[in-house]
């Protein structure tokens, strides 16, 4: 079994045109499911890790270094 998701919003014709990709073979069966009114829940969810992120030593040392690691790199082969 494979797994294609794809997330969309709701357009507002309410329809939405789905393209089987070439590989699967025709009057193959496949599933559609619509999964709909957790976007509000899950948005929160993140914000919340995100703030508490901002208290994490350990979050606040990884983005340190990522973000020198980054300076460094920012300055190859430009002339100084």
């Amino acid at each position: 079994m494979e797994a294609i998701k794809r997330t969309v919003r709701t357009p507002k014709n309410r329809e939405i045109r789905i393209r089987i990709p070439d590989q699967i073979p025709e009057n193959e069966p496949v599933e559609i499911i619509l999964v709909f009114g957790k976007g509000t829940e899950n948005f929160d969810m993140k914000i919340n890790e995100l703030k508490t992120a901002m208290n994490d030593e350990l979050f606040l040392s990884d983005l340190k270094e990522i973000s020198s690691d980054f300076d460094r790199i920012d300055l190859e082969n430009w002339p100084v």
